[in-house]
């Protein structure tokens, strides 16, 4: 088809939405449109299957309910485009713009290509978005699983209820997008920018989430299943409900975590969380006895009546952390950064340790805060027994009540 015919068509397939005599619903599959100006055009139920539209303008088309399936829409400006129920299976759209466009309940899987000739097995093709535009855009209840949508702009995007299973999101920006109740589950996140996020009910079992931001992100009621969050940064995450009870993917943790203890390591896992970021978070009333909390950055959280007993708290950062009440026996605070932090009422006993079968061995382990700084630190009424204090760094605590029953001060820098 020449240019003209191709104008000719869309023209004829405009007539037939509007059900005048003479329209014929356009089949454009398989053809070359590349750079044409179709602003505005509609093309709404349109066949376009393996056509060409890379380069194209497209802003404000409608294409709803098209058939676009393994179309090539690289590099094309679809701002403010209508997708709504399009076919997108197997499409490329890379590098285009989609800002503002309508992809409600849009298909975007891999597509299957069948040479009946030949006999050979069906050819997979995935649905490839990778670095295109799309903030703003609404694209709920859409199905993009196993799309590539890695280095996407997504801000602001609403992805509510829209199925991303084992989609690769790398490096996306979905800044203050909307993922309510959407599968992530098996998804590729790493290094993707997902701050201020609503993800409440999402799932996102088995994600990789390596060095993902989540930032100020909402993720209560969230599945986090087999979701190693060691390198996430969760600062100012909500990962507890504001009624207090503890989100489904915290749950899930502690779960698998009070396991790993009551099986002796048999069962369950245990919370590895070094080196996460989590600031401000909510930890309060969880039982964290025996994690992995090395070199956490854990600044201005709550953890009020928290169990850390036996917990590897080594160079963590705590500085202005609530931890009243806290239960810190046996933990290990070597070099940890408790200055202006909260610890009335905490207690800091030594913990007998038990043989493999849970006998008792006369042996004690004793809470470990060699050169930790405790600089302001609120320490009234915490009861300190047995502790190690060595080279520790309390100049202006508050010791109001606080008992050190045979705890080891040498060389521990006080007011006195």
């Amino acid at each position: 088809m020449t240019p003209d015919d191709i104008l000719k068509a869309i023209e004829s397939h405009e007539q037939w939405l509007k059900r005048k005599p003479g329209g014929v619903r356009a089949d454009l599959s398989g053809l070359d449109i590349t750079g044409f100006q179709l602003a505005r055009v509609n093309l709404q139920s349109a066949r376009l299957s393996g056509t060409n539209f890379s380069n194209t303008f497209l802003s404000g088309a409608d294409l709803s309910y098209a058939d676009l399936f393994c179309a090539n829409l690289d590099n094309t400006d679809l701002t403010n485009a209508v997708l709504m129920r399009a076919d997108l299976r197997g499409a490329t759209i890379r590098a285009s713009n989609l800002g503002g466009a309508n992809l409600k309940e849009a298909d975007m899987r891999g597509g299957a290509i069948i040479n009946d000739l030949s006999g050979d097995r069906p050819t997979f093709i995935r649905s490839d978005m990778s670095s295109s535009t799309m903030d703003e855009a609404d694209i709920n209840d859409a199905n993009l699983s196993g799309t590539d949508l890695s280095d996407a702009s997504m801000i602001g995007a609403n992805l509510e209820n829209t199925l991303l299973c084992g989609a690769n999101l790398s490096g996306v920006n979905l800044e203050s997008a909307n993922l309510t109740g959407a599968d992530l589950s098996g998804a590729n996140l790493a290094k993707a920018r997902i701050v201020g996020a609503n993800l409440k009910g999402a799932n996102l079992r088995g994600a990789l989430v390596s060095e993902t931001s989540f930032a100020n992100s909402d993720l209560s009621s969230a599945i986090l299943e087999r979701v190693n969050l060691s390198t996430a940064d969760l600062s100012g995450a909500q990962l507890v409900t504001e009624s207090g009870d503890r989100s489904r993917s915290l749950r899930d943790i502690v779960h698998d975590h009070e396991l790993w203890i009551k099986e002796q390591g048999r069962g369950g896992t245990r919370a590895q969380l070094s080196g996460a970021t989590l600031k401000d978070v909510d930890l309060s009333d969880i039982n964290l006895s025996g994690a992995d909390l090395r070199d956490v950055d854990l600044t201005g959280a709550k953890m009020r009546r928290t169990q850390l007993v036996m917990a590897d708290l080594t160079g963590a950062k705590l500085t202005r952390a609530d931890l009243r009440d806290s239960d810190l026996s046996g933990a290990k605070l070597i070099g940890a950064d408790l200055n202006d932090a909260q610890l009335n009422g905490a207690l800091l006993y030594p913990v007998e340790l038990k043989d493999a079968n849970g006998n008792p061995t006369g042996r004690f382990w004793p809470s470990d805060l060699e050169s930790a700084q405790l600089r302001n630190a609120d320490l009234s009424g915490a009861r300190f027994k047995e502790a190690n204090l060595a080279e520790a760094d309390l100049k202006g605590a508050r010791t109001v009540g606080t008992q050190f029953t045979d705890t080891a001060l040498d060389r521990a820098l006080t007011d006195s």
